[in-house]
């Protein structure tokens, strides 16, 4: 066992990095929209109408006593700030210093123009994503309408599933019995990693380490990376294939939906990753109804506990021998 992997190297596992969501400000629904264009020309306005009115306000300060038009101002400050203060706005019942600031539902009627809201945070909009669950594994529902689609007949559920995925050339997807999948995930419990080998033609057999994760409760995923890359990389060596198993509609309609992606540009193709999730079912979910197909399953057994226990007596000979038998 130990020539085949260092069972003191961590184990592959998902992780997720929170991302922080940038601070934002955010401006209250009743808040005044001004345009600039009127703070850039009312000193001006203001000036061209003091200088209109310049021969007769200096006229007043005269006939009054005073210096200037500032000691005009400044002798009648107090009633200029009562007229202010008395100003009324067509429409409105009150002085403006003795309005209310509106409220929220009063503005969003009478304010002609309101910015949109502001984005929604990243981690608020993660909560509210119902299709996605923990580490980015897709829900079923991310897929097809859950509810609708259970009402449908068996062959039609299938048949809908395998288009969902008919455009992407690199997907494997499938239906199977949730009975099989209870038996194959019932192993996988007991033996959560494994190796399964990948024979290459004229190159003997490649070997690919496999990891199984439950991200939800109605998600089982099947993470397959190349063993060398493990035994260098560990936890971050990348998945070249991962395959997730839906369990929606194990109990009503008995069935379980899977969906995977071989990944491009790493060394994979689609038929080969068909035949590790064909080994993967031999190994963990065979149902052996002969007296040599249970010897066979015996012998699989065996080597899966082997591994797991990372007992030394494990050999790759026997692991591939049991992998291309038919049954």
């Amino acid at each position: 066992m130990a020539s085949i992997i260092d069972k003191s190297v961590p184990l592959l596992r998902r992780s997720v990095c929170g991302v922080q969501a940038p601070f934002r400000c955010y401006q209250r629904r009743w808040a005044q929209v001004h345009d600039v264009r009127f703070f850039a020309a009312h000193g001006r306005r203001s000036d061209r109408v003091l200088e209109k009115y310049r021969e007769k306000l200096e006229q007043k300060a005269k006939e009054q006593g005073l210096k200037d038009i500032d000691e005009l101002k400044q002798a009648h400050l107090d009633k200029i700030k009562e007229l202010r203060e008395k100003a009324i706005v067509p429409g409105a019942n009150a002085p403006l210093d003795a309005q209310a600031p509106p409220s929220p539902q009063q503005a969003s009627s009478s304010i002609p123009y309101q910015a949109p809201p502001p984005p929604t945070p990243q981690r608020l909009q993660a909560e509210q994503v119902t299709k996605a669950s923990k580490d980015g594994v897709k829900t079923l529902g991310s897929f097809i309408d859950v509810e609708k689609t259970a009402a449908l007949p068996e062959k039609e559920i299938e048949t809908i599933w395998r288009l969902r995925h008919v455009r992407d050339p690199q997907s494997l997807c499938a239906v199977m019995k949730a009975d099989t999948f209870r038996r194959i995930v019932e192993t996988a419990r007991k033996h959560p990693q494994f190796i399964l080998p990948l024979p290459r033609e004229g190159q003997g057999a490649e070997i690919h380490f496999l990891q199984w994760t439950f991200p939800s409760p109605t998600t089982a995923t099947v993470l397959f990376t190349h063993l060398a890359e493990f035994k260098v990389r560990g936890e971050y060596a990348q998945p070249h294939t991962t395959v997730t198993h839906h369990l929606d509609m194990a109990e009503g309609k008995g069935l379980v939906l899977m969906e995977g992606r071989v990944m491009e540009n790493r060394g994979m193709t689609v038929d080969e990753g068909k035949w590790l999730l064909m080994c993967l079912q031999k190994f963990y979910g065979f149902e052996a109804h002969t007296d040599a197909a249970k010897e066979n399953a015996g012998k699989r057994k065996k080597l899966m506990k082997q591994f797991s226990e990372g007992d030394e007596g494990f050999k790759v000979e026997e692991l591939l021998e049991e992998a291309e038998k038919v049954p």
